[in-house]
């Protein structure tokens, strides 16, 4: 266990606490056993031990470990927490859950025998909780992370500290909002680097490598986690590259099955099925016409890139400036609303507001017939809206 001790003294050193993600105020902390899910990338690791730094800087009751250490080639965690536990521990953060075997199992024995120990796990975003071999949906509290709001990027880049606000908040007070936003910055300013580098924390560490950061998160990701996540044979990893460089394409993409599963050699259940992994994955958004009740065998209505750094890294050339305005709006909302495709107009939130995408000339014809209170225009390069025509920029601001 020492050793373990002093990898995570080293990585606590290292660790900035000048820009924290706002998801840190929303845990939970005191809950027996958190678990944060989310893409490669979105800086898990990062915020675990941001808090541990925070509130237990130099308490020895506290440990970190990374499941996927050799260490644990020749140790068992419950070997480790029986240890730890024997000698004060009481507080247990564990990253990459996802890489050890029987990780549930383990977990739930640990919550269940050792009352006095606080848990902390990071895993991928296809981890499954609930259908996992030992039920952990009545022990822990889940929550979902993903790549930097605009908001947050602003924070992080121009040291200023925005603050985040409602959907509702932003349909009704749009123009005061942005008021307040303005009155420290110009967003139009910096909202282009955001959609094209300002997605994942990593992109300050070596900006001229951050396209080729996200293709090795790309290649863990279709190479490693799918496979051992969802069992695809590691042979269809190339299939599965290929597939997202035809999202990339054309995106936002609608799937036509058969012409897919044709160009790329794999029949319709499988082709559906790596649809899903995708979304699963962080990697595309899938967009439905309704969003309830969704199979993992259903067809997606329209499959989006994840996030807009995606494209730019999947797809150098200058990607489709209404393709990245849609992606921004769908990653921002989807987050935490419901969003899904509609008859008329671009998205559906929460089955309640029809939004329509568009540059400056946007007009809200698309949206007639639909009720005004809740048909709104979200547009491109413009500081102020007016009426139901709301900045697109300021969407960035729901988390």
């Amino acid at each position: 266990m020492d050793y373990l001790k002093e990898k995570f003294r080293k990585k606590l050193t290292r660790v900035s606490l000048s820009f924290i993600r706002s998801i840190i105020e929303e845990i939970e902390w005191d809950a027996r056993l958190i678990g944060i899910k989310g893409a490669r990338g979105v800086g898990k690791t990062t915020l675990m031990l941001q808090y541990i730094k925070k509130h237990y800087k130099h308490d020895d009751s506290v440990l970190y470990v990374s499941l996927d250490d050799i260490w644990f080639s020749d140790h068992r965690l419950t070997e480790l927490t029986d240890d730890f536990v024997k000698k004060g521990g009481r507080y247990l953060f564990l990253d990459e859950v996802h890489k050890y075997p029987d990780w549930s199992i383990e977990i739930k024995n640990i919550y269940d025998d050792y009352p006095e120990l606080h848990i902390v796990f990071t895993a991928s975003s296809m981890l499954e909780i609930l259908d996992a071999r030992a039920d952990l949906s009545r022990r822990a509290v889940i929550y979902k992370m993903q790549g930097l709001s605009f908001r947050e990027y602003l924070n992080f880049t121009q040291n200023v500290e925005l603050k985040s606000y409602s959907l509702h908040d932003i349909i009704k007070n749009h123009y005061s909002i942005a008021e307040e936003v303005t009155n420290q910055l110009k967003p139009l300013r910096y909202f282009n680097s955001y959609l094209s580098t300002g997605y994942y924390p990593f992109f300050k560490e070596t900006p001229s490598l951050y396209y080729h950061r996200i293709g090795e998160v790309i290649n863990m990701i279709i190479e490693i986690e799918l496979p051992l996540l969802r069992g695809v044979d590691i042979s269809y990893a190339q299939k599965l590259k290929k597939l997202l460089l035809i999202v990339s394409e054309s995106a936002p993409f609608i799937p036509n099955v058969k012409k897919l599963s044709e160009r790329i050699g794999i029949n319709r259940n499988t082709l559906v099925s790596y649809l899903h992994f995708l979304r699963e994955a962080g990697l595309t958004k899938n967009l439905y016409k309704d969003a309830s009740g969704v199979t993992r065998m259903q067809k997606p209505d329209k499959v989006f890139l994840e996030n807009t750094n995606l494209g730019h890294a999947i797809n150098p050339s200058d990607p489709d400036k209404g393709n990245l305005r849609e992606t921004f709006f769908l990653n921002q909302l989807q987050y935490h609303h419901t969003v899904s495709y509609p008859e008329q107009g671009d998205f559906i939130v929460d089955d309640k507001y029809l939004f329509e995408i568009g540059g400056k000339s946007k007009n809200m014809k698309q949206l007639s017939g639909w009720q005004k209170e809740n048909a709104f225009a979200a547009i491109d390069d413009i500081e102020y809206g007016a009426g139901q025509r709301i900045p697109l920029w300021l969407f960035g601001f729901l988390y």
